[in-house]
């Protein structure tokens, strides 16, 4: 068996369990025996069932956003990421409650980071205005808004359409807290 096809067999049997108990009382034994593999398997491709979590999220929502972003499809690759997290809701639902140390927020923060940096660094026009105004921090601060974004809609239920999520990122981060004054 592939490396990719391992990982994705235990990404698929935690998701599973998921859904059946809190993902802090899941236990590599339970995510290996569905998976049908040994437990050393597990520890070949992944550190522990956060790096678990952190791969799924790279695999199904970061690396299909990222060819959108670099393909200037920006509202496209939104609207992926948020569909494809309504499509996988009862797993990323739990996933949400993941807090403390190893927290879904701080892993889906981490990965929005990257790819958000990647893609400035990739896509920087001119020279740099603002010395203090790296292009770390602005990858860090639009993942957290975006991630702020997510996470609220996750915990409220996904109630509201991606397209409509997407509006309201694009709402939030265009505008300033005065112009927020008049609109909220």
């Amino acid at each position: 068996m592939q490396k990719k096809d391992v990982e994705g067999l235990l990404a698929e049997s935690f998701k599973e369990l998921a859904l059946e108990k809190p993902i802090e009382k899941i236990t590599i034994k339970e995510i290996t025996d569905r998976a049908g593999v040994i437990r050393v398997t597990f520890y070949n491709h992944f550190q522990d069932k956060y790096e678990l979590i952190e791969w799924i999220i790279r695999k199904e929502v970061m690396e299909p956003v990222e060819i959108l972003w670099s393909n200037q499809m920006m509202d496209e690759a939104l609207t992926f990421l948020f569909t494809t997290i309504l499509h996988n809701k009862e797993f990323y639902m739990h996933a949400s409650r993941v807090s403390g140390q190893n927290s879904f927020e701080d892993v889906v923060r981490k990965c929005f980071a990257e790819g958000i940096t990647e893609y400035l660094k990739a896509n920087a026009r001119g020279r740099q205005k603002h010395p203090w105004l790296t292009q770390e921090r602005a990858g860090e601060f639009c993942s957290m808004a975006l991630a702020y974004v997510l996470l609220s809609w996750i915990r409220s239920g996904m109630h509201e359409p991606p397209e409509e999520m997407v509006e309201i990122y694009r709402f939030m981060t265009t505008h300033s807290m005065m112009d927020l004054t008049e609109e909220v």
